[in-house]
Parts: C-alpha cells; structure tokens; sequence
C-alpha cells in the first residue's frame, strides 16, 4: 500500500478534494480530525495542554475552549511551537496506527501542515491542493467569524504557494468547479492504483 500526503494552504479544498477520493473508496486519515478528538476531555493530550497555557482554556464541562486557545496562540506566535511539540507526535503516532490496520491499494493522509511539521517521511508521495490567492482569501473570508487579520495571521504561519509546489509530486489546481475537482481526482486515482501495482 502507498501512501499520500494530501496538503495545501487553508481554503485551498483539502477536505472537498479528499471527500471525493473517500467516495472511491480509499481511506482518508485526517490529521484535524485527529488533533480534535486527542483535545477532547478525557485524553492525556488535554490535560498537557491545560498544564501548558493555563487553566484558563478550561471550559465549564472540563473541555478546551478553542476559541481562546486559537487566539492565545496567535496573538504569541513562539507558543504555536509548543502547541506543535505537544500535538504533533501523538497526531503522527495515530496516523501510522491507522494505517496499519488498512488493506487497500493506497492511502490518504491528510497533513495540512506536512512540510512544515517536516513529516514528509510520512508518505510516499505528497499531493498538493492549490488554487489562486483571490480564489483562497473568498473562500476563508466566508467562513463564520474569519476576519482580514485572522487570514493574515493564518498565511503568516503557513508556507508560501511557491514552497509547497515544489515539494509536491502531484498538483490538484482547484480552482474551477466541482467536476473539474472531480476529473483531477478521477485521474490521480487511475494513477494511485497503477502505481500501487507496480510497487
């Protein structure tokens, strides 16, 4: 089984792209999902996470106040490589457990962060969802309680378009509509496959 590092710059349609491969059937791991559910109550994750930046984020039910954690983060950018070094292992640990539990041509991971959490030794090859900078600030502007700052500060802390192209082995240009998403992803399945075959 290969394995595919799925990525791209925030409202680029990293989880559109990888809806329409988990219709063809491949498994999707994804690393938000799972960076969500090791923040729930309950999970040792959580309780570093309060021990790190206060009891503060500590939400009446026992759960993390995410709201004020993401703006903590950002508003003391060196605290997001602590938030990092916390995350980052457990997150890569689930993901490989994961994997190892499936039996299927190819794989999805998708790594929103890959190359700059250096964790390309992950996957085997790395597939980039990109589209146009106006096409990518309409669409996280549009999203309930983004602002012009937030999308700055975002962009900011990710890589530029330029350095994740060139780390990819295959590009999904997203920005047409969803039957040209479609086609692209059609075709890189036809690839995944034979190249799975192969190996």
């Amino acid at each position: 089984m290969i394995t595919i590092g799925l990525t791209g710059g925030i409202g680029c349609g990293k989880s559109t792209a990888a809806n329409i491969f988990e219709e063809l059937d491949i498994p999707v791991i994804d690393a938000d999902i799972i960076a969500h559910n090791i923040a729930e109550p309950g999970q040792p994750t959580l309780d570093i996470i309060f021990q790190t930046f206060g009891q503060h984020l500590q939400m009446p039910d026992g759960s993390l106040d995410r709201a004020a954690l993401r703006d903590h983060i950002f508003k003391n950018p060196d605290k997001r490589h602590q938030l990092e070094a916390i995350m980052h292992p457990v997150i890569s640990n689930q993901m490989i457990e994961i994997r190892t539990t499936l039996n299927t041509p190819y794989c999805l991971m998708v790594i929103p962060l890959l190359i700059e959490a250096k964790q390309e030794d992950m996957v085997d090859r790395i597939l980039v969802v990109d589209c146009s900078e106006a096409s990518q600030k309409q669409r996280v502007l549009n999203r309930p309680g983004m602002s012009e700052s937030q999308l700055q500060q975002i962009l900011a802390a990710q890589l530029t378009r330029q350095t994740r192209l060139s780390a990819a082995d295959d590009i999904i240009k997203n920005d047409g509509d969803i039957l040209s998403l479609r086609e692209q992803v059609s075709n890189l399945h036809a690839l995944y496959l034979t190249l799975s075959a192969a190996s």
